[in-house]
């Protein structure tokens, strides 16, 4: 069989994909919301699942992502989209379950390729503990894969995006360049190890950053995917009523990602991103081109952003190894500001 290059046949990959935030937001801002009195949380706040109550103690979490390859192994390109799915569940504080099969497969290729996704989505949802319990598929042209996922957690357990509090300090559990490494990979300018940290970053379920951070009080949290680091923290501040100070320094980066940024090879979401959070965001006086860029890359099955008190989240990155990389303050002029 001809070896297959998934990436050849997409456009746009990962995450990179989303439609642009502004024009998402010009689109569900018009919709008249749905309600229930059992619907704990819709997705008019921008939390990373919906939150509906089964019992007075127990709280389902639901949510659906899909996308193109990023990756031309059909395997890891399961694996990385179910990573990114099963994130979200992780981003709330819930434990995944229960997850759906969600597929677009082109007739031009052959059916085993469709198996090693399946199979490669299928050794995530088996790392984590939930089962895969069907599915749909249809024809396209351009391969997608995703997965609908269903976690619980128990009420007062759960985490969302709003809720960061003055003083507090923020962790981040992956470092950042997906993108603009599967740009250069894309653009065969990657070299082999920039590759394969992307690739074990993408594929590193979120489940340890949440199962240790479930003995610390987090206050806020999201995961890092297409609107990228600023984009997701942007969502929490004005979701919190604060604004929040990056630090430039301290923030992880994959190997190689500065370099293929100041040589240009960023995706194209990196600028959307960049054009919607424009006047959102302050870059201090010294911060360089292609790191603006890193922040605004979007990332596809990135890590976990976490908003805890000073002395817990020092606790939690001291046994965690992930870094403090910023910091929580009143609402300024700017929501984000970025030293």
């Amino acid at each position: 069989m001809e070896e297959v290059r998934l990436t050849q046949m997409v456009k746009t990959s990962g995450c990179a994909a989303k439609l642009p935030p502004a024009l998402l937001h010009e689109v569900l801002d018009s919709l008249p919301a749905m309600h229930s009195p059992n619907l704990v949380e819709g997705y008019e706040g921008s939390d990373d699942a919906c939150v509906y109550r089964i019992s007075d103690d127990l709280l389902m979490l639901q949510t659906v992502d899909f996308f193109p390859p990023m990756v031309d192994d059909p395997y890891l390109f399961g694996q990385v989209a179910a990573a990114n799915a099963l994130s979200d569940i992780y981003a709330m504080g819930g434990e995944p379950k229960l997850a759906l099969n969600l597929v677009c497969f082109p007739s031009c290729l052959e059916l085993s390729v469709l198996r090693q996704i399946l199979l490669g989505g299928q050794s995530k949802v088996e790392e984590s503990g939930a089962v895969i319990a069907g599915g749909h598929t249809i024809s396209d042209a351009t391969p997608k894969y995703g997965l609908c996922v269903t976690g619980f957690a128990q009420e007062g357990k759960i985490w969302a995006n709003k809720g960061a509090q003055v003083g507090d300090v923020l962790i981040l559990t992956k470092p950042l360049g997906v993108g603009i490494i599967n740009t250069a990979v894309k653009a065969g300018m990657a070299s082999e190890q920039a590759a394969q940290a992307a690739i074990e970053s993408m594929t590193t379920l979120n489940k340890r950053a949440r199962d240790l951070a479930q003995n610390y009080t987090v206050h806020a949290a999201t995961d890092i995917t297409g609107f990228s680091l600023l984009g997701h923290a942007h969502e929490m501040a004005t979701a919190s009523k604060v604004s929040m100070v990056l630090y430039s320094t301290a923030i992880p980066v994959l190997s190689d990602a500065l370099e293929y940024a100041r040589m240009g090879l960023n995706p194209e979401g990196l600028y959307h991103n960049r054009e919607y959070l424009e006047d959102a965001v302050h870059f201090s006086k010294g911060i360089g081109q292609e790191v603006q860029d890193l922040l605004f890359d979007p990332q596809t099955s990135g890590g976990l952003l976490l908003s805890m008190g000073e002395e817990e989240g020092r606790a939690y990155s001291k046994e965690s190894g992930y870094p403090i990389i910023g910091s929580v303050t009143a609402f300024s002029d700017f929501p984000l500001k970025v030293y």
